[in-house]
Order: C-alpha cells, then structure tokens, then sequence
C-alpha cells in the first residue's frame, strides 16, 4: 500500500529557508534544491491485522513521511515467510530505504542480507536488535527486551509481590517476546510460568486466561506483553474472581483508561510510534546527508513505566493513536 506525500513541508521548508541565502546576503542557487527530495521508503513489520499497536507504529512512519516530503509503502505480515517476501518485493522495486521488524530473524536473515547487498541501507525496529547489526542493518530502534524485563521484575519484587506471575505470550516464535519473560524469571524473586495464547483471536485469549486463573489458585499477577490481551485479561480476572494483579507492555486508551480505573496496575511504554518514526527520518538523513544515527548502538524508544500517577498524562495522546 503505497502512501504519496506532499513535498513543501514545514520540515524541509525549514531547510530551504536557512539555505536560500549565501554569507553575502545573495541567493545561493548552488543550494536551492537541497531540500527537494524524492525517496520511497519500505516499511515492513510482522504486525497482524487489526493489532493496535502496529497501528500506532504505522501512524508514526506516516507522520514521519508527511513531515518530510517523501514516501512510505507500509505492509506487514506475521508469517515469517510471507514477510520476507516482502522484503523481497521492495528490494526488487528498488526502495530507497527498508524498515523492518524482526520477530523471527532467522526467517527474514536471508531477505535482509540480500537488500543490504543490494545496496539499500536497512534499519530494524522492535525486535531483532540482537541480529540487526550481524544482518547489516544500519541501527535498530526500539526497546531492550531483556532491559524492559528485568524492570518489571525488580518492580513487582518491590511491590512485594510472591505469587506466581503467568507471562503471556501472544505471538508464537517471537524472540523479543520471549526475551522479556525470560529477563522477568531471572528477576522476580517468585515463579514465573509463560502461557501461549493466539494474539488474533481476543476470545480465546479470554477464555485460555480465564481457565488458568481458575485451575491455579497461585497465579498472583497476569504479565500481559501487549495492551489488547491485557484488556482480555482484566475480564478473565473479572470473571474468575480473583484478585491477581494485572500488569502488562505496550499501551492504548483502553489501557490508560484501565490503569486510571485501577484495573491494571502498570504498563511498560515502548512508544510505537517513535518506532515508525524515527527510522524514516534516520533514512532520510541517511539518504540526504549521509548521517548514521546510534552511533553503532541501538536506539532505545523504552521502557517508561505508566501508572496512576502519569496515565493523564499520556492518556490524550493515546486516544489519538501516536501512543
């Protein structure tokens, strides 16, 4: 799906503004198109259908396009192969640019390896940081898994929390996902049992959450690693009368709002749509001005923490989908 930009934005018109005249007052004819640029950017993401969070991502990739003037084809695919066939497409289209995530980096290593041979400079976001620079991608951008990880564990440890923690998994095959339930079990001073669940389908989410909260009495905090199954976990909470604590990753206004009304205690922010946007403007100054941003480390979006002492303050830019 391809996204046309209008050039003449305030973004670029900022640099005609300041390069239109040389030292002596003249105009200077020698820099009066370097603000005039045409770049198609691929943006390639394992996200699934409807997933709110990827929507956010696809808002700051957007925005990040209108601000400068260029180009953005954004698709996404959660099946591995399908998504390095995507790379594949935007390689033989000759993109200027590819921003990928990398759930599974195995399945995309050969795609990737291949448009940075083909001389498109590749930037990875959300998952993946461990292979992004082995896979000859220029940075990554997005939250340290086991980082993120290891704060949640330290806060519920705080917290004094000893129940068992039931970390939910949505996505099969996910190594950040994986990553950062591992980095809470080497934490948390208590057990903590990953649970899969079809990120796809919110009923079954439900109902997998539901039945385990009634068979295992020792559950005392549900780990949600996306807003959605965390809002189906605050029913099956509901539902199963208990009183294990719901906590989750990522945000949304369904999120704030259950973290204003006190259903879910905490939510670790990774800020999506810094994920969109700041990989086009990397490429785009890349392309334009042969800048390499991270200097050789990622760049990291997260984690902040969100409770009931800063959901307001983050909940109106939630509810216009760029949180």
């Amino acid at each position: 799906m391809r996204i046309t930009r209008s050039a003449g934005v305030l973004a670029v018109a900022g640099v005609l503004a300041l390069s239109g005249c040389s030292g002596t007052g003249q105009e200077d004819t020698s820099s009066s198109d370097s603000g005039s640029v045409d770049l198609d950017i691929a943006v390639i993401t394992h996200g699934a259908p409807g997933d709110s969070f990827w929507d956010v991502v696809r808002s700051g990739a957007d925005r990040a396009a209108d601000d400068l003037g260029i180009t953005v084809d954004y698709n996404s695919d959660p099946d591995p192969t399908r998504q390095a066939e995507l790379i594949d497409n935007a390689v033989s289209q000759g993109v200027d640019g590819i921003v990928v995530s990398m759930a599974n980096p195995d399945g995309l290593r050969d795609s990737v390896e291949a448009a940075v041979a083909a001389g498109i400079p590749v930037i990875t976001i959300n998952s993946g940081q461990g292979q992004s620079a082995e896979f000859g991608a220029i940075t990554h951008v997005g939250q340290d898994e086991t980082t993120a990880g290891q704060a949640v564990g330290t806060r519920l440890n705080d917290e004094g929390q000893t129940g068992k923690v039931l970390c939910v998994i949505h996505e099969a095959g996910n190594v950040g996902l994986e990553d950062r339930c591992s980095a809470v079990a080497a934490t948390y001073g208590g057990q903590v049992e990953n649970l899969q669940v079809d990120g796809t389908d919110t009923a079954q989410v439900q109902d997998t959450i539901l039945s385990k909260l009634q068979s295992d009495p020792d559950v005392g905090v549900v780990l949600a690693l996306q807003g959605q199954v965390a809002v189906a976990a605050v029913a099956a909470q509901g539902d199963a009368g208990t009183s294990a604590e719901i906590d989750t990753f990522d945000i949304s206004s369904d999120v704030t709002d259950a973290i204003t009304a006190g259903d879910i205690t905490f939510a670790v922010d990774q800020q999506p749509y810094v994920q969109g946007y700041l990989p086009v403007s990397f490429l785009y100054l890349f392309a334009t001005n042969g800048n390499v941003v991270g200097g050789g480390q990622p760049v990291n979006s997260g984690p902040a923490f969100i409770t009931q002492d800063n959901a307001a303050e983050v909940a109106e830019f939630a509810a216009n989908g760029t949180r």
